[in-house]
């Protein structure tokens, strides 16, 4: 698909302002066809007979004037904005979310099932809240049903689903946790569909990591298979921040926000003792944007230790060595080490125990209590004393309530994601890309991987400059 040149509205003859940009049809920039768009699959796409209502925001009185903002399926959010003037501007690009003017369901008909796994993340009940808000309010809808426990609440006989109503839903928004109950494991994919198709669920809103996401693209796939007429939608949680291709993940900027807490306590007692340490570890197993932004917000930490990145311990140019060189000109040290950071030390020994928790993933020795270990033990050999305390807020951090700016981003992600399953789309995601809403493929989520902090980044590079932090390798 081409995207239009942009003009001004009141005449074609009107001159350009001198700092528009017309982006020419990218088929003749690149000379072949059209790159870039992932289209979203859809319902029409794999069966013959389908729906085709007008939407209750064009027709009834109480929503008419939501109507006036229809999203066309044509409508595309550019996703590589950084270009050089002068030259071709390709672009990746995915399908703008909003109401459709028409629908795949009559909401008379629609049984939505809600379900919430893996790790707690701030925002979780508001994103479940606002799915069942916009399914009855705007659409109608009247059966929303509430899976337990993740996805072993499809198909545990002592965990039958909850049909929400206003009363059980009043206040989530403002507590942590999720009303659901979230798990990890429990996919078994021929139950799970089982239960979709036994209980004549057809919408099923999947809120979830990226682990979520390969079993909600499965899912679909197997619902596709057995020709059922099921909308699956994914929401991207992970409060890491490593789902690739949106701007971030809800829960992101509270857990960044509350990091805070913890960082300047650490400042406190380490500035307050003799060769005060404060050592704080905080979420990202594979990824260590919270332990990046929570340093660049802070302003008060001297090391962050990221798993993006390598460090000796030991020589010259190592952690240790510089600890010590902060304690004597500072006279004090604060670092930030991420969960997944460090694991050329600690990794081996986990992986000979061949202990995984629920989700496959290796359960990882606490690098924090580790490293203070470390630190410890390499002063006390040189007969310096040190007082190290050791923070880890990582449990506090999963509970709380949004703050406001991710309540927002929740809302409107459930909105969007109750907008594509209506209108019939399926098999996606909802996420933000350049702070625009968008509906992604969920095979093109999985299929990027996690994603990390880039060490060539301007953004680490900013934290580079706040910590003043060395290479921390000898070589």
């Amino acid at each position: 698909m081409s995207l239009p040149a942009r003009v001004p509205s009141n005449s074609a003859d009107d001159e350009l302002h001198p700092y528009t940009r017309i982006l020419s049809p990218r088929e003749n920039l690149l000379g072949g066809e059209p790159v870039g768009k992932f289209g979203v699959p859809h319902l029409r796409q794999f069966f013959e007979h389908i729906g085709r209502f007008p939407s209750p925001l064009l027709t009834a009185t109480e929503t008419h004037s939501l109507g006036r903002s229809f999203i066309p399926d044509d409508e595309t959010v550019l996703v590589d904005i950084v270009t050089r003037w002068g030259e071709p501007s390709p672009s990746r690009e995915y399908m703008r979310s909003g109401p459709r003017e028409f629908l795949a369901f009559h909401p008379q008909t629609v049984r939505a099932a809600i379900v919430t796994c893996g790790g707690l993340c701030p925002g979780i009940n508001t994103v479940v809240k606002e799915i069942y808000q916009s399914l009855r309010n705007i659409y109608g809808v009247k059966e929303v049903h509430g899976v337990q426990m993740g996805y072993r609440g499809f198909y545990t006989a002592e965990l039958d689903t909850i049909l929400l109503n206003d009363v059980y839903l009043k206040g989530i928004q403002h507590r942590g946790g999720s009303v659901l109950g979230t798990t990890r494991g429990g996919f078994d994919l021929g139950l799970i569909v089982d239960s979709i198709a036994s209980r004549g669920f057809n919408q099923v809103y999947i809120i979830g990591g990226d682990g979520t996401h390969r079993g909600a693209y499965k899912i679909f796939e197997e619902c596709i298979r057995r020709r059922l007429m099921v909308s699956v939608v994914g929401i991207p949680k992970t409060i890491d921040n490593d789902i690739a291709i949106i701007d971030h993940s809800f829960g992101f900027v509270t857990a960044v926000q509350e990091a805070q807490r913890a960082i300047r306590a650490a400042y406190v007692e380490a500035t307050s003792g003799y060769n005060g340490i404060g050592l704080v570890r905080l979420m990202g197993r594979n990824s260590g944007y919270i332990s990046m932004m929570a340093t660049l917000a802070a302003g008060d930490v001297d090391v962050c230790l990221i798993p993006e990145i390598d460090f000796d311990l030991d020589g010259p140019h190592g952690l240790l060595v510089h600890i010590e060189n902060l304690l004597r000109h500072k006279k004090y040290c604060v670092i930030v080490i991420a969960e997944g950071a460090g694991l050329q030390y600690t990794q081996n020994a986990q992986e000979e125990k061949k202990e995984v928790d629920a989700s496959g993933n290796i359960k990882m020795q606490n690098v924090g209590l580790w490293l203070a270990e470390r630190i410890n033990s390499w002063f006390s050999l040189r007969g310096i004393e040190v007082n190290l305390k050791f923070l880890d807020p990582t449990y506090e951090i999963r509970s709380v309530p949004a703050v406001a700016t991710d309540n927002i981003m929740c809302t409107l992600l459930a909105q969007s994601a109750v907008h594509g399953a209506m209108a019939g789309f399926t098999g996606f995601t909802c996420g933000t890309v350049n702070t625009h809403h968008v509906m992604i493929p969920m095979k093109e989520i999985i299929s990027r991987g996690r994603n990390r902090v880039d060490l060539s980044s301007r953004m680490w590079h900013r934290v580079l400059a706040a910590t003043m932090q060395p290479p921390l390798k000898n070589k």
